[in-house]
């Protein structure tokens, strides 16, 4: 499974330029996640995990490097990323982990598969100098897989209600039972 996310994360969009392309991005990608999951929290932590378990990297997943990328290195390629497109493969590698539905065609709300939506504002993600309101974000969560869909930024002008009308059909969860917050029971939604 981790051998296809890698072929996933090498989908993204590299926004550097060819010239001074080091490292590549799917390898440096898959590593700075694992780093962040094993419990790094700055760039110079998931440097240093990366230079201390590099002969496990570079044998698991073939990455063939000498020695690990920077962290200034890492900045730039993470800083660089377009949102957009992680969040297409972080749900196209959430498809994948979920497999195939064998009760899909099925009506039978016994069967169809649970999934949770919630928002959530982001804390310290707001900006009183630039009158920045905090963020506020709406997750999808298949509760049988207990594995995260996908997420959608609520606009700043808007609310919840429309943002999970637009998650759900772009997560296509037709079939899903879904459960929502009180404020989703209205009459004309």
């Amino acid at each position: 499974m981790a051998l296809e996310f890698l072929q996933l994360l090498s989908q993204i969009p590299d926004p550097r330029r060819a010239q001074g392309r080091k490292w590549l991005l799917g390898p440096t990608l898959l590593a700075t996640i694992l780093a962040v999951l094993s419990g790094a929290s700055s760039y110079r932590k998931a440097h240093a995990f990366i230079e201390s378990r590099l002969d496990i990297l570079n044998a698991t997943f073939g990455f063939g490097w000498r020695k690990a990328p920077a962290y200034s290195a890492l900045r730039t390629i993470l800083h660089g990323l377009d949102a957009a497109e992680v969040e297409r493969v972080f749900r196209a590698h959430a498809v994948l982990m979920s497999g195939a539905d064998p009760c899909a065609d099925s009506a039978d709300v016994e069967c169809a598969g649970v999934v949770a939506i919630d928002g959530k504002t982001l804390r310290h993600s707001f900006d009183a100098f630039s009158d920045r309101k905090a963020a506020h974000v709406l997750s999808a969560f298949a509760t049988d897989d207990a594995l995260i869909l996908g997420h959608l930024q609520v606009a700043e002008k808007s609310n919840e209600i429309p943002a999970a009308q637009a998650l759900i059909e772009a997560l296509d969860l037709k079939g899903k039972l879904i459960t929502l917050d009180a404020m989703h029971c209205q009459k004309n939604i």
